[in-house]
């Protein structure tokens, strides 16, 4: 498998360093960028296959980059956050980002972070992962193909970031079953981070909003909340 490329995006020198140490060390080929306008531009150019992104950025802040790279592309975006309210945290994955972790931060801890998330990204076969030969998922008009990472309604290509694909898989595969949070967490990271469980609620909002997109509110409605669990699949309005 060919060395991954990451795109770390922070105005602080010597975070940027201490990622790159590690990351390098670890066999990832790393470019970066100091504000939201480079780190756009950087990754038109490199392509990156994952981006770590800080909230607080000069020119454009974070959010706004997650928002323009999520406009044509669904590369897997894990946000750096020092603010202490958690619906900042949650905003940045309302708009497509896969991950957050906050700041002050362990090297270790972002470096296991980064390898979750791109091992939920890449093709199942290349880890040999649940899914390389996983025959599709059929619950009603939601067609679920883990083999081929894509999945449609009503034959509608529903356009999902590897975190939202892994949401819906789990969930259509035991349609009807109720999944508590730290559990669907788990099933998505790979890990159930203590004090994550709502970055779920973040993961549902979005993957509604395609569904809805898609097969408009019976779509939506297709992935239920049960009050004080966590979530389901209605095979019945699917």
């Amino acid at each position: 498998m060919s060395r991954r490329k990451i795109l770390v995006v922070d105005d602080e020198p010597k975070l940027v360093r201490v990622v790159r140490e590690y990351l390098e060390h670890d066999g990832y080929r790393v470019v970066s960028a100091g504000d939201g306008r480079v780190a756009l531009e950087r990754f038109r150019q490199e392509r990156p296959d994952l981006v770590v992104l800080d909230v607080m950025l000069p020119e454009l802040d974070g959010l706004e980059v997650c928002r323009r790279i999520r406009r044509d592309s669904a590369v897997p975006i894990i946000m750096l956050t020092a603010r202490a309210e958690e619906v900042d945290e949650l905003i940045g994955l309302e708009l497509g980002a896969d991950d957050y972790v906050a700041k002050p931060f362990s090297p270790r801890t972002l470096l296991a972070r980064v390898r979750s998330v791109l091992r939920r990204a890449v093709p199942a076969e290349e880890y040999g992962a649940e899914g390389a030969s996983e025959a599709p998922l059929s619950v009603g008009p939601l067609r679920v193909d883990p083999s081929r990472h894509e999945a449609t309604w009503d034959g509608v290509p529903l356009a999902l970031t590897p975190t939202e694909f892994r949401l819906l898989s789990a969930l259509a595969r035991r349609p009807g079953r109720v999944f508590g949070r730290l559990e669907l967490l788990e099933r998505i990271q790979g890990e159930a981070y203590a004090g994550y469980e709502r970055t779920v609620d973040a993961h549902v909002k979005n993957l509604r909003k395609k569904l809805a997109g898609a097969g408009g509110d019976g779509a939506a409605e297709s992935v239920a909340t049960v009050p004080g669990v966590g979530y389901k699949l209605e095979a019945g309005r699917a």
